[in-house]
């Protein structure tokens, strides 16, 4: 029988399993939340099942991000809206770096009203240096982290009760460095007494952390609801709390919306459900970032793909705008780099991309002339498998029917999301479509066309479908240079390189597609939101109430 150290940690770990376990036995009534009359209580559909989690550091889809993006705070934040603008949170400033004893030293000064919510087992209190420090070491630990890898090389220490510095060996750029500490991912600040008191399992069940909304209650597998939060530091919410309603059929979102019953759904790509919806009197329809870049990964270890004549006729072979006419005008933007250009730095433009004649325009005579040199006249069979998801059945869809004219036979798999994530990550697909959000360009490079993250061979096996190594060390050199514009021309550099290979054919960007009654105001622009939702702030309120 296995040993079970009871040290500090397993401690609360089972502490927390028991918690997680009783909560799920206590589960909250929706009576208990009802709605008095007069109330501002917005109300979210979207588009999943449940919460998979409220633990900021492991997070990672819509049906997460969106809640702990409500509950939590980092010490920098993307400006509401507006992202990847960068604004001070918890931090009173955005700080300048420092080199001391040969290494940078970044120093934060932490505002001194910020209030931790009271828990299940712990009462309200201010956060401090203490917080900070645990909340940036916890996201660097891969036991309880899914973004660990993004904090190595990083020390992160008190100074006093209300000052932090973060320091690095190797020095790095603001670029790199700012997305660390910001709210998203690893960066969002928890507070340690909760954690420790509710163990990293009952801290997934019940949040606690110090934003403008305070975990109220769920309902698996139907809603949570999150009340507002009296003592936020900016101001009292002007809502008096959000219910995130889970749905995840299309139609029912969208029959609750059009009945009153649902103030904002994340809606439908689809143009004609687009066109129908925009005009319905009291709704309207808001289309926004950041948008998760859409691209088709060639594996270069797997024949035929291994020959690049091959690749280069498959690129020809398929037409950008043909795959954007699948979603509705807008809400699709072809682009041209695997790092989009409109929403981070380093990425190449469709005039760059063009001027050096790597777009691949459509051209299936081409194709078929480059499949016949690489001995393919008669074209090839391949048997993909695809998620059921919109953004991945279409496209691998339009791909087939593509190819198909051009003599490639493609026999496509429609298996449960979860299913495809699992086999692409064994390295069945010869190509791959991809959705995918990043921080950053280093992350898209690192993560995607880094030899280290190669599926399942890599050393660090993460998204490296191509099995590419030909940029390894442009991604080393630009992550290590200081200078943001010397960066921005490696990160060109690098993906030129991988363009001129063919090792991957940039598709499009999808922005965010949500619709809302036209009395929801959110109280801050909306143009770009890394949350994957439009974000319901202090400021969001209901404008006839």
């Amino acid at each position: 029988m296995r040993k079970y150290r009871l040290t500090k940690r397993n401690v609360c770990r089972l502490a927390g399993m028991a918690f997680t376990a009783l909560l799920a036995i206590l589960v909250i009534a929706p009576a208990a939340w009802a709605m008095e009359s007069g109330s501002q209580f917005l109300r979210l559909g979207i588009d999943a099942a449940d919460l998979g989690t409220g633990d900021p550091h492991r997070a990672a889809s819509r049906n997460d991000r969106a809640v702990v993006d409500m509950i939590f705070n980092g010490l920098l934040r993307y400006r509401p809206g507006e992202a990847p603008q960068i604004e001070p949170d918890i931090a009173t400033s955005i700080p300048v770096p420092k080199i001391a004893g040969g290494k940078q030293v970044w120093r934060f000064e932490l505002r001194r009203d910020v209030m931790c919510h009271p828990g299940p087992q712990t009462e309200g209190y201010r956060l401090t240096a203490d917080d900070v420090v645990f909340s940036l070491r916890r996201a660097a630990d891969p036991d309880v982290s899914s973004y660990a890898g993004d904090y190595e090389g990083m020390t992160v220490t008190k100074v006093d009760d209300f000052t932090v510095d973060v320091t690095f060996d190797t020095p790095l750029s603001s670029i790199l460095f700012f997305p660390k500490v910001a709210d998203y991912a690893g960066g969002f600040i928890v507070c340690k007494q909760a954690v420790e008191s509710l163990g990293d399992h009952g801290f997934a069940t019940h949040p606690v952390g110090t934003g403008p909304f305070v975990f109220n209650g769920r309902v698996a597998g139907e809603r949570i609801m999150l009340a507002a939060n009296e003592r936020y530091f900016r101001e009292r919410p002007l809502l008096d709390g959000v219910e995130v309603r889970y749905l995840p059929k299309f139609e029912e979102r969208d029959r609750l919306l059009r009945d009153g019953e649902l103030d904002v759904i994340f809606g439908s790509e689809k143009p004609d459900w687009f066109s129908a919806i925009s005009n319905h009197g009291p709704i309207t329809v808001d289309v926004f970032g950041v948008g998760q870049v859409i691209t088709m990964h060639f594996n270069l270890g797997r024949p035929p793909l291994d020959d690049i004549r091959v690749r280069k006729a498959l690129a020809h072979a398929v037409d950008r705008d043909v795959f954007r006419a699948l979603f509705a005008e807008g809400v699709v933007e072809n682009v041209y780099s695997p790092v989009p250009v409109e929403f981070l730095p380093g990425g190449l433009s469709r005039e760059e991309v063009a001027g050096l004649r790597l777009d691949y325009p459509h051209d299936p005579e081409k194709a078929r002339g480059l499949l016949a040199e690489a001995g393919y006249e008669d074209g090839f069979k391949l048997k993909l498998a695809t998620s059921e998801r919109g953004h991945y059945l279409a496209n691998y869809e339009s791909l087939r029917d593509q190819l198909a004219a051009v003599g490639v036979d493609i026999e496509l798999e429609v298996v449960e999301h979860r299913e495809m994530h699992r086999r692409i990550r064994e390295d069945e697909n010869a190509i791959v479509i991809y959705v995918a959000w990043r921080p950053n360009a280093d992350v898209f490079l690192t993560r995607f066309f880094h030899s280290d993250s190669t599926v399942v061979t890599g050393e660090s096996p993460d998204t490296n479908f191509s099995h590419y190594d030909g940029i390894d060390r442009l991604i080393e050199t630009a992550r290590s240079t200081r200078d943001p514009a010397a960066q921005v021309r490696i990160w060109k550099q690098a993906q030129v390189k991988l363009l001129s290979d063919a090792a991957a054919y940039p598709l499009h960007y999808v922005n965010l597609v949500y619709a809302r009654r036209k009395n929801v105001d959110y109280g801050h622009p909306l143009k770009a939101a890394l949350a994957l939702y439009p974000q319901f702030t202090e400021t969001t309120r209901f404008k006839d109430r």
